[in-house]
């Protein structure tokens, strides 16, 4: 073992005192036997039927499994429907031979006072003189202490004649430890005897066993605390804290290896070592603060084991100033992530100080030229401009708050950055799922490959609904609410900007969580507040369902469905990518950027932007691949990567809002007047796609009529006008149904 680990500090002289205070007398016992149905202790019960005990090996108690040896591991099943009697410790004890008489047997088959009655007749046959006994009858004996002894009491012990003497055997401990034992007999016991004599030893573990009890998280058996026991005991030492958590392991291994079947000891021995920190250290920001590595459930933050390291700032100065900046983040309600966002920033920001060639060794020396040096390294930082950019937004806030609150004033006045020193940010698109895969995830037969129905449900209204992944994990028990017309909405807590918003949902989604929500209540009798608990190591329904756990389930369905892409490749998504998909098939749809920004709960319409601009090159994309043809029959093409491209396109998409044809486009630019006032079929500058095919056919129909009534009425200038357009629509047809090899004509882009 390294020398640093064996320098451990030595624990706290008020420990012993503490824990004295903190442990209740239930646990500050030799044997702990939890009571029954303790939730975080539970192993079920044995499967065969009426036993109570709890499974040990192949879902068996410990009596049953060896007697499933004994008769030679015949099929489980088989032994279950015919195991035999009780098990030893359960069953009802042998009673006196004579008839009413329910004395427990002490002699020769008889209970003591009938023994002596026999011996005293001269040792008669046995069964000839029980036989000539009357019945027994004494129905106001006192029964035996324990609650499954139906045997009298012996004499004044609240137990029979064999009870009475497994307690004197036990060394008559109280009478009410001795009976919980009994009573417990096969469940689970968690022993601490091996600690005798090694007072705070036994403490400290009774105290980590208490604190399982109550957090009411992780199931807790003595398969995992018993061998911690031993481990601990041959230690030779007289606390935990006297070694580092790292030379325990080392102990562990050395003495139990790495198997994963004991990772459940290891786990259990750091979480006493860490509760026994936090019980020495206290809580608080007054024990935190001047700690150089914060653990922020000593702050009180729930749900996160993360911690806030500032050891990594080399300058004592830039540390201290660092602690009170990330303390005021937290205060204000900024999240544990911008916290260590801000301490990553300052830590490559003191790693630029301490360099030889810049030395700053004092704030007075953090001015404007200093800051443009480390904007010119950040240029050459391998990392995304995001990365970079909030890196520069850390320092200009904790920089802001130095000034702000009069931390320290040697800061020079030209210390900030400005909004031009931020990288230029690239422009990214949505990243929305192609509708070949969204076709595949959304078929009910996939779907339904989902190993638990949480996760399906949780799916489909992550793709229904937009939501953010951890919004929806997040989701309220009650999360459905009705309008006056009893229209369903799903109301969920935006946790990035901290406010509740609302989505209307369909009858499926509102049928899915219904079920979703009687799932949880078979589950959890008592309710729960989320609609996704965390399945797992959450006996109470108090904790949701992680995002970690949820992308897990997500990777392992992805593949049992095969979903692939359009090159046949297997696909991995993430579940966000769900809601760009959401927002993008909205605007596809020509829904208002605005409701559609109102769906997704943004803030701005800047983010809803990034949409309608996907929702623009889609369509543009298809305009140019698109066969178009105007009058004539004639293919019209426009050169994508022409100079008058961009604004081809811009005349194009103006015309096809202030000038919209129902059968195709018009190409006239919008400040001209059209000199064919409702003669499309005629103007020169209309151009047609297939989409327009049907209507194309449609009129071709009605002005075949029209020439046929005409000719029957002798109306030969009516006649004459509409075989004009008749024969452009049939060269608009042919030219659209014609092979798209044939030569094209260059639109006139004027």
């Amino acid at each position: 073992m390294s020398d640093a680990m064996s320098a451990a500090p030595a624990p706290g002289a008020g420990l012993l005192g503490k824990l004295m205070a903190a442990i209740r007398p239930e646990f500050r016992v030799d044997v702990f036997i939890p009571a029954p149905g303790e939730l975080i202790f539970d192993l079920g019960s044995c499967r065969v039927p009426g036993c109570p005990r709890q499974p040990r090996t192949r879902q068996l108690c410990k009596g049953h499994y060896y007697r499933w040896q004994r008769r030679g591991k015949p099929d489980v099943e088989a032994f279950i429907a015919d195991p035999g009697a009780d098990p030893v410790g359960r069953s009802e004890l042998t009673a006196c031979a004579v008839a009413g008489c329910r004395f427990g047997a002490a002699r020769q088959g008889l209970c003591v006072r009938h023994h002596g009655f026999w011996e005293r007749a001269g040792k008669p046959h046995k069964r000839t003189w029980v036989a000539s006994l009357p019945t027994v009858e004494d129905s106001d004996r006192r029964v035996c202490r324990l609650s499954f002894c139906t045997l009298w009491a012996q004499g004044r012990s609240p137990f029979c004649h064999n009870h009475k003497s497994r307690w004197y055997a036990v060394g008559s401990p109280e009478i009410e430890e001795f009976v919980r034992r009994c009573e417990a007999a096969g469940d689970d016991r968690f022993d601490f005897r091996p600690l005798e004599g090694k007072r705070q030893l036994r403490l400290e573990l009774q105290y980590a066993l208490q604190r399982r009890h109550d957090e009411r998280q992780v199931n807790t058996h003595s398969s995992a605390v018993a061998p911690v026991i031993r481990l601990v005991a041959a230690s030779g030492t007289a606390s935990l804290l006297e070694w580092s958590m790292e030379r325990w392991s080392e102990y562990y291994a050395a003495g139990r290896g790495s198997s994963h079947s004991q990772n459940g000891q290891l786990a259990f021995l750091r979480y006493a070592y860490t509760h026994l920190e936090d019980l020495v250290h206290g809580s608080g920001w007054e024990s935190e603060f001047p700690r150089d590595v914060w653990e922020l459930r000593r702050l009180g933050i729930d749900g996160t084991r993360a911690r806030l390291r500032f050891d990594r700032i080399a300058q004592p100065w830039l540390r201290e100033l660092a602690k009170r900046f990330v303390r005021w983040r937290l205060s204000i309600g900024r999240s544990v992530n911008q916290a260590v966002v801000d301490i990553l920033a300052l830590n490559r920001f003191s790693g630029f100080l301490a360099d030889p060639r810049v030395a700053a060794d004092e704030l007075a020396r953090v001015d404007r030229t200093v800051l443009e040096r480390y904007l010119a390294d950040l240029a050459l930082d391998p990392r995304s401009t995001h990365s970079r950019s909030r890196d520069i937004s850390s320092l200009n806030a904790f920089f802001h708050a130095l000034r702000r609150h009069g931390w320290d004033q040697s800061l020079p006045a030209n210390a900030t950055y400005y909004p031009d020193d931020f990288p230029r940010p690239d422009k990214r698109l949505p990243r929305a799922l192609a509708e070949h895969v969204m076709a595949q995830v959304e078929q009910p037969a996939n779907l339904d490959r989902w190993h638990t129905p949480d996760g399906r449900a949780l799916t489909l209204i992550l793709m229904r609904c937009g939501l953010r992944v951890g919004d929806a994990c997040h989701l309220s028990f009650d999360c459905i609410i009705r309008d006056g017309d009893g229209a369903a909405y799903l109301r969920y807590l935006n946790r990035k900007m901290k406010r509740e918003a609302l989505v209307p949902i369909d009858e499926e989604v509102e049928g899915e969580i219904a079920a979703q929500q009687q799932r949880v209540l078979e589950r959890w009798p008592g309710g729960s507040r989320w609609l996704f608990p965390a399945p797992r190591m959450n006996p109470d329904g108090t904790r949701p369902l992680t995002t970690h756990s949820y992308r897990g389930q997500l990777d392992r369905w992805l593949e049992r469905c095969d979903v692939r892409d359009e090159h046949g490749r297997p696909v991995h998504l993430t579940p966000h990518q769900w809601r760009h998909t959401f927002g993008t098939r909205l605007i596809n749809r020509d829904v208002p950027q605005e409701v559609v920004r109102v769906l997704l709960d943004h803030s701005s319409g800047e983010m809803t932007a990034h949409y309608a601009r996907l929702h623009d090159s889609t369509v543009r994309r298809h305009w140019e691949k698109a066969r178009k043809v105007n009058i004539k029959g004639e293919s019209v093409t426009v050169d994508p990567d022409g100079p008058l491209a961009e604004a081809t396109w811009a005349k194009q998409r103006l015309g096809r809002v202030t000038q919209a044809l129902p059968n195709g486009y018009c190409g006239l630019p919008v400040q001209r007047t059209c000199p064919h006032a409702n003669t499309c079929l005629t103007c020169p500058m209309f151009v047609t796609t297939p989409e327009f095919l049907p209507q194309h056919r449609e009129q071709r129909q009605q002005l075949l009529q029209i020439v046929s009534a005409a000719e029957a009425r002798g109306q030969a200038r009516v006649v004459e006008m509409n075989r004009q357009v008749l024969g452009n629509l049939e060269k608009i047809i042919t030219g659209l149904e014609d092979d798209p090899g044939r030569p094209e004509v260059t639109a006139d882009a004027s």
